[in-house]
């Protein structure tokens, strides 16, 4: 320990070596609290150089390296395995803000800046990141890119991986690789940028990225609405996308399950229905021009208006049953706080099975409806929600138990696993929508990813990281 403790130190400075348990505790353990690992030391790099040297250092050593951001990740790829002999590489310490650039509409950050720190340098240049998720105010964008996030906002501006155009990342041997550029058209051979984004650690280490920045939207219509079933839930996007040229930044599915919970579990949250729907889509239309956000002389905001006459015409052909329309600042966020509360409602409501899924849109409601009856199938009176993006077909699918009945969802626990994800499979879906792989979902990817992609997969791991120092056990199936 003295010499690890010595020769960490000698890179990073004996401030950025952590090695009692009390110090090291927070980084062990994920946000969910599902997974405890060990580390002989967390180290805590505050340049790219510092990074290189940690990076030299353990390759030689063959000291596996466990990198983390903000530590808010959900699927185990964030903290260390039980072994013990691992260095936890914290990116906390690298929150330079290399360069803004308002004309060219990017901005260049170190990885552990915050992202909402990212929104606040943005807005203060009218200018807009749309990266948004529950755990803005603590995750980082260095595993944000690692984990190729995903949030609300993806309907319109795409994941993480298309909110980048360069980066900087350290290769497990501690070589800088530089394609930090914020260039939109680079054809010279294979882009390495989009190797290391979705990676989560396994081939290296972000340290920096050049990312896009957008129009500020200067109004905002927002609304609840109740909606027969999923199929006209999604012909409404598209009418939406039609009328307001691509301008829906998100549409999010809540079930009627997900709005009883709220009440139980938080009954502080104003809800929009005093009769939860079977199913409610929160909906939200941005405007960039004064032209659709300047309030005309009696007060009416055009977007607005847009959105309140898309949703009559609605009303008439019986895709929506039922809306609210924020009508203000205030409300809007209400309606916002309900849906970026789903997951701590869902952690209240007890013993479950929970899926992050994607599906081809057209295929959405099949898939809810003959899932539905193959759960009931295995485990009759299990109660199931579907929340989510529906808008980019990313659902957070998850099966509770009657009550009363949690060890029996435990022993049917593998079976229901099957069942869903076999039918995701069938619908060419993906079993890992938007919070990655870690080692949660080992299992899945040795039965669910095309046997030829991990083959080609492990390749590029083993070239560029001989050693296997980085995150071990992560992503790729033994």
């Amino acid at each position: 320990m003295a010499d690890l403790e010595s020769a960490l130190g000698a890179i990073v400075g004996e401030a950025g070596v952590l090695t009692a348990d009390g110090d090291k505790e927070k980084y062990l353990t994920d946000w969910p609290g599902a997974n405890t690992g060990r580390a002989a030391a967390v180290v805590r790099p505050a340049s790219t150089g510092e990074v290189s040297g940690v990076l030299k250092w353990a390759n030689e050593t063959k000291t596996p390296v466990f990198p983390q951001g903000g530590n808010t990740a959900t699927s185990g790829g964030g903290v260390p395995d039980g072994a013990g002999n691992s260095i936890v590489l914290s990116l906390e310490r690298m929150k330079a803000v290399r360069e803004t650039s308002v004309s060219a509409r990017t901005i260049t950050v170190e990885a552990g800046v915050v992202l909402q720190e990212i929104h606040r340098l943005a807005e203060e240049r009218d200018l807009f990141f749309p990266l948004s998720l529950g755990a803005q105010g603590s995750c980082m964008i260095g595993g944000n890119l690692a984990t190729n996030a995903g949030g609300i906002n993806v309907v319109r501006y795409g994941n993480a991986r298309e909110l980048c155009l360069g980066l900087e990342a350290v290769l497990p041997d501690g070589r800088v690789m530089d394609v930090l550029t914020g260039l939109h058209k680079d054809n010279t051979g294979y882009d390495l940028r989009d190797l290391f984004i979705g990676s989560e650690g396994t081939l290296g280490v972000i340290t920096a990225a050049t990312l896009k920045l957008f129009p500020l939207p200067k109004a905002r219509a927002t609304a609840f609405a109740a909606v027969p079933d999923i199929n006209r839930a999604l012909e409404l996007l598209n009418r939406m996308q039609a009328e307001t040229g691509g301008a829906v930044e998100a549409f999010e599915m809540i079930p009627k399950l997900m709005m009883e919970q709220y009440e139980k579990h938080l009954p502080h949250l104003k809800r929009p229905f005093a009769d939860p729907p079977d199913l409610s889509i929160l909906m939200e239309v941005a405007a960039t021009s004064d032209r659709e956000a300047a309030p005309a002389e009696d007060g009416a905001v055009p977007v607005m208006e847009q959105l309140e006459a898309i949703l009559g015409e609605a009303f008439e052909t019986g895709h929506v049953t039922d809306a609210v329309i924020a009508a203000a600042e205030q409300q809007r966020l209400e309606f916002w706080e309900l849906r970026e509360s789903a997951y701590e409602a869902v952690v209240k409501s007890g013993p479950r099975i929970g899926f992050d899924i994607s599906l081809p849109l057209d295929q959405v409601h099949d898939f809810v409806a003959n899932t539905e009856a193959a759960v009931e199938g295995i485990f009759p009176g299990a109660r199931l929600s579907s929340v989510g993006h529906l808008g980019d077909g990313n659902l957070h699918y998850t099966v509770y138990p009657p009550d009363g009945e949690a060890d029996r969802l435990e022993e049917l626990r593998a079976e229901i696993k099957r069942a869903v994800l076999d039918s995701v499979g069938g619908y060419r879906g993906s079993f890992s929508a938007e919070h990655g792989i870690g080692d949660s979902k080992l299992t899945e990817m040795a039965a669910y990813k095309d046997p030829v992609a991990i083959d080609v997969m492990k390749s590029i791991k083993a070239a560029l990281d001989p050693n296997g120092i980085m995150n071990p056990g992560r992503v790729l199936p033994a």
